[in-house]
């Protein structure tokens, strides 16, 4: 209420005086008990605070958040649980050849989970290229032997904990050394070996009364006596050369006679070289036991119409497929006539390899994996359930394995050469795209093979091969 200063009193005396203060009362006390004050004195609190804990505990939340985070994009193949997971990129066996030796690596490591994907075919160097590109690539990744330039900078080394290199040269064949070397070191493991090698008909074989070939010209005239002609055309091939429009691999076949006539691969120039070239065209331009006409020459053997053929053993899974009453068998590849018989058998291989990608955050356990694979113990184990599968695995890439399959009616004859073998960048069906190494120097000796076909003399034919040749291989560094 607000004070009104009208009726203020006047003669009220003077609070400050001592008139108005009063004797302070004294409250009688009782013997024994304390004595009681006039007013109950309540001390003020302190402020409150919240205790420390509190504070702690979002702090700790935020930073294990944080850590969490950080892990799951540094190191994406960890898992909550602790779980390494190895991504490796297939091509051409089906899961079911590798998923018990998956299973027997995972139970002895179960801190590893291995996730295998088949690739298609199609496209494959572009979607591995772009995938390693981007940094979303498999651990694991099969290449052709021919592809290292391709991924040189992509590929890790073989550690010295999987192998030294000194290992490697004595376990594997010279040519995998040899394709697998890069820089300083070796940068991929494989898992089976493949060449070029000769497929010929049994049937026509044993009734023409004919033995297989062991050199050019014996195949040259091998393949006049087995050629029919009727009604003017060419009712059974004697062997599919000096084409390249339905002659399957015919790069390795050019590729092969052009090594063991001693040309240098990277400038193909100079008389070997024009009589390499002109020697497989003959077949087709000369002799005629095989022209433009005919189906594609895989075809053309499956059902039975050709006598021999060139491709790499795993064509044989093609024929069986198709025509499982087609009786053949593979032998060595023909070879130039020799002045010492010393001199060495020469093979073109043609396969692939398993190598880790040089980025993976997981490079410890996909090499070990890798050991593991490889090893003799697991690769008989593939190998049988590959021709449980399908008749026959793929031929051991390991010298020490070889005399296991010598006697193979298929593999045996890869195995026999294996040791000399050697290798380029002719390769088909690598499925390496236009851009890649195989398709760019394939289509030089394409337009080669076929000028000489058209007339053209072999002398210009390479010499236009050769400065494409040198473009491509500059591309990466193999040419100076």
């Amino acid at each position: 209420m607000p004070v009104d200063n009208n009726n203020q009193n006047t003669n009220l005396p003077n609070p400050n005086s001592t008139i108005y203060r009063q004797p302070p009362v004294v409250e009688k006390s009782t013997p024994g008990v304390n004595p009681v004050p006039s007013k109950m004195v309540v001390p003020t609190s302190p402020r409150r605070k919240f205790p420390k804990i509190v504070v702690i505990i979002p702090v700790l939340l935020v930073l294990l958040v944080g850590v969490y985070l950080l892990a799951k994009n540094l190191l994406p193949g960890l898992k909550k649980s602790g779980e390494i997971t190895i991504t490796w990129w297939g091509l051409w066996e089906d899961e079911s050849i590798v998923d018990s030796l998956i299973k027997e690596y995972q139970a002895k490591n179960p801190q590893v989970s291995i996730k295998y994907v088949r690739q298609s075919p199609q496209d494959y160097r572009e979607r591995l290229t772009n995938g390693l590109a981007k940094g979303n690539g498999p651990d694991i990744f099969r290449f052709h032997n021919t592809w290292v330039p391709m991924f040189a900078n992509e590929l890790d080394n073989v550690p010295s904990s999987f192998m030294g290199a000194a290992e490697y040269a004595q376990l594997y064949y010279p040519v995998i050394s040899s394709d697998m070397a890069s820089g300083t070191g070796m940068v991929g493991v494989p898992l089976g070996y493949d060449a070029l090698t000769l497929f010929i008909n049994e049937d026509i074989f044993t009734t023409e009364g004919v033995n297989p070939p062991s050199t050019w010209d014996e195949l040259r005239e091998t393949a006049k006596r087995l050629t029919k002609i009727e009604n003017g055309v060419i009712a059974r091939a004697g062997v599919a050369m000096g084409r390249t429009e339905n002659v399957d691999h015919w790069p390795e076949i050019l590729g092969l006679m052009m090594i063991q006539n001693g040309v240098s691969l990277t400038n193909p120039t100079g008389k070997l070289a024009e009589d390499a070239l002109t020697f497989y065209t003959v077949f087709s331009n000369v002799d005629g036991v095989w022209d433009a006409t005919l189906p594609p020459s895989t075809i053309a053997f499956g059902v039975g119409n050709l006598a021999m053929y060139f491709g790499p053993s795993w064509r044989a899974f093609d024929f069986k497929s198709k025509n499982p009453n087609l009786k053949f068998k593979t032998v060595p590849l023909p070879q130039l006539p020799k002045d010492n018989p010393n001199e060495q058998d020469v093979s073109y291989a043609t396969y692939w390899a398993e190598g880790v990608w040089v980025r993976s955050p997981n490079k410890k356990y996909a090499w070990d994996f890798l050991k593991f694979i490889s090893s003799k113990e697991s690769l008989e184990k593939m190998y049988q359930v590959a021709a449980s599968a399908r008749g026959f695995g793929e031929a051991y890439p390991r010298k020490d394995m070889e005399d296991i399959l010598k006697d193979n009616p298929v593999l045996g004859s890869i195995i026999k050469l294996a040791p000399d073998a050697q290798s380029w960048y002719l390769a088909s069906r690598t499925f390496d795209g236009p851009t890649g190494i195989n398709s760019q120097i394939n289509k030089y000796f394409e337009d080669a093979i076929n000028s000489v076909n058209s007339g053209k003399s072999a002398k210009s034919a390479l010499e236009t091969a050769a400065q494409g040749v040198t473009q491509v291989l500059s591309q990466y560094k193999l040419v100076k």
